[in-house]
């Protein structure tokens, strides 16, 4: 029998491919499930510390990754504190570093681990990367760039803040010293760190990652705009309460599963932020409020007319942030209604302790409706207006995304939105009725202006023209974000091109989008030296979701924006104005158009008044976003 050669000592042995471990796909860090306070009271003590799962990826000591980078510089202290290496062996071995509030290294460690968690939520209810918003280079002129990672800042600001700064790419969170006063139920004096609040943490990368989505949110042309964008912070924060199991259990025991009557980690924001500023309540809570004159929580019942005297960003969007979590609440109670009537002989009312196989079956119904309204409220954006967001048109765009993916409704997800809406007077403007169908956004040759049949065809032969299904392939062989980015800037160019060429022969897409796109330019637009409008291809994204009858669901969302120069009653706006075009690939035809076109008087009527605070009495938009260089400093400063 021949002999196997022996290779040189010296020589390396390439490993075999079947000695090689996968790749993994999560990686487990541990940390705080809301914030360190839940650490120091017995009740909570066992359930105060978590294991995030977030997705695997080569990390630099930072932790520097592929959507983050922590820069742990205390500017107050003029130091940066060394870099945690979570890709060391030790590290990995015990999932992390011990939680730990004296640790910066473990600050770094929650900042990643939560924000990635938070990112991981995006891309999987849109299918898609995410993105942060772009900026301009100032020196060659206002070419895009690509940016690639939001920086995390631990220990920013030594303030009871923190906050999203576009201008800087970055998350900054604040550190300070609680109140003195021994009630809180917080150490007086004791150092908080808002970079170890899981709600803090996800609130601000969920406003990166909605500017990163929609840039002209953070522009105030009306009440709701702001508070929008509050609230959005707000619903993914607490909706991501539910992912943690151990936690979920506790609360559902202690509240003898009814999640509405009785106050509740679950529905609850920076508790230890709110007491140890020394509001003896949670910064904010989705089913209450803590009244200092009974000084005790109380239920917030619902007021169809609290939305018309409430003009304060966070108060407007608390509003808007109950009539979501109400809307989970009643999916929950319908999702557990057999359980609880089999468990208490048929009556629906459990006397005494849950029993824990109860407890377990209520959590797994709680984190499925939970997750599933999450995914409806984060694929909601793809079908919102570009600007000028109100909250009854994010209702629209809630439920016609989800007619669309979902069109048999079992569970009536809707029907719970559409009722928790208008229990708080929260209503689109323009709907004959709150069914689903008047909803639901108008699809082109249903408004009876437009001609359908000739319409629809000129439509498709527009897609055909563009070779949109060409473009779509060539974007999902990319790979890297950062090619990802290229291929979509290039595909925008391509289509301003093709939108102004093929506007100049027919003006279907003029009336469709409300928008100058032709030669005919009405007064108050830009135009271009060669007298074409000026307008923007200002996004382009694409969406392959599967639907509930098992269906691929294949679109491409078109964001077209212009600006308008219009004047009333002496007052001259300048405002955006832009359009949505929703798009199905398999059956070659624009299926909505969502936006606000030009010459609207009655928009440039409200703007002019909210920005000038006629109904306010004081300009709340320049009290927020009017000179400030960070908007959401100021905002969180004064609304927190």
């Amino acid at each position: 029998m021949a002999k196997m050669k022996t290779p040189p000592a010296d020589d390396p042995v390439p490993p075999h491919l079947a000695s090689m471990p996968p790749v993994p796909t999560h990686r487990s860090l541990r940390g705080y499930a809301f914030d360190p306070s839940l650490a120091t009271k017995l009740e909570t003590a066992l359930v105060s510390e978590i294991t995030y799962t977030v997705p695997w990826e080569p990390l630099r000591p930072g932790p520097i990754g592929e959507y983050v980078e922590v820069v742990d510089f205390d500017a107050a202290s003029d130091c940066f504190y060394v870099p945690v290496d979570l890709d060391h062996p030790a590290v990995l071995a015990q999932h992390g570093l011990m939680p730990s509030e004296g640790n910066p290294q473990f600050h770094q460690q929650m900042v990643y681990a939560v924000a990635m968690t938070t990112i991981d939520r995006f891309e999987k209810s849109l299918g898609r990367k995410a993105f942060w918003a772009d900026r301009f280079e100032r020196g060659g002129g206002r070419a895009t760039q690509f940016i690639q990672r939001l920086r995390l800042y631990p220990h920013a600001l030594r303030m009871a803040n923190a906050y999203y700064s576009r201008n800087h790419g970055s998350l900054l969170f604040g550190y300070f010293p609680a109140t003195e006063d021994p009630a809180s139920g917080q150490f007086p004096g004791g150092m908080v760190f808002t970079c170890l609040s899981h709600d803090i943490v996800a609130h601000e990368t969920t406003h990166a990652l909605l500017d990163g989505f929609h840039e002209y949110f953070m522009e105030a042309t009306n009440p709701d705009v702001l508070a929008f964008h509050e609230a959005f912070a707000d619903i993914v924060a607490l909706f991501q309460h539910f992912t943690f199991p151990e936690v979920l259990a506790h609360q559902i025991a202690t509240t003898r599963g009814d999640l509405a009557a009785t106050e509740n980690l679950l529905a609850q924001l920076a508790t230890q932020f709110g007491h140890a500023r020394g509001t003896h309540a949670a910064l904010r809570d989705a089913i209450g409020r803590y009244d200092p004159v009974r000084r005790k929580w109380v239920k917030h019942e619902p007021d169809p007319f609290e939305l018309d005297d409430t003009l304060e960003v966070h108060a407007r969007g608390a509003i808007f942030v109950a009539a979501v979590f109400d809307a989970f609440l009643s999916i929950y109670k319908n999702r557990t209604r057999d359980l609880l009537r089999l468990s208490s002989g048929g009556t629906g009312q459990v006397q005494g302790e849950l029993h824990p196989d109860l407890v377990n079956r209520l959590a797994q119904e709680a984190s499925k409706a939970a997750g599933h309204v999450l995914n409806m409220c984060i694929r909601a954006l793809d079908y919102c207006p570009p600007v000028d967001l109100t909250f009854g048109e994010y209702l629209r765009a809630l439920i016609t995304a989800d007619m669309d993916l979902m069109p048999e409704d079992e569970h009536r997800y809707r029907v719970a939105f559409i009722e928790a809406f208008r229990r708080r007077g929260i209503y689109p403007r323009n709907v004959r009725t709150l069914s689903e169908d008047s909803l639901r956004w108008a699809r082109p040759g249903e408004d009876p202006v437009l001609p359908p049949g000739e319409m629809e065809a000129m439509l498709k032969r527009f897609i055909e023209g563009i070779r949109l299904r060409d473009q779509v392939d060539r974007l999902r062989y990319k790979k890297t974000r950062s090619e990802i980015w290229d291929e979509t800037r290039n595909i925008r160019i391509a289509l301003h091109q093709s939108i102004q060429e093929y506007v100049g022969k027919a003006e279907l897409l003029q009336r469709l989008t409300g928008l100058a796109l032709t030669a005919d330019v009405p007064k108050g637009v830009k135009v271009h030296r060669d007298g074409l409008p000026v307008f923007t291809v200002k996004a382009f994204r694409e969406a392959r979701r599967q639907q509930g009858n098992g269906r691929a669901l294949n679109q491409v969302f078109i964001t077209l924006l212009q600006s308008e120069t219009m004047e009333h009653e002496g007052r001259v706006q300048s405002f955006r104005c832009g359009s949505t075009l929703v798009i199905d690939l398999d059956e070659i035809r624009i299926t909505y158009v969502i936006g606000k076109g030009l010459h609207d008087l009655q928009r440039l009527v409200r703007t002019i008044a909210f920005k000038e605070g006629v109904d306010a009495g004081a300009s709340l938009a320049a009290t927020y976003f009017g000179e400030a260089d960070e908007p959401f400093a100021a905002l969180h400063q004064l609304g927190a």
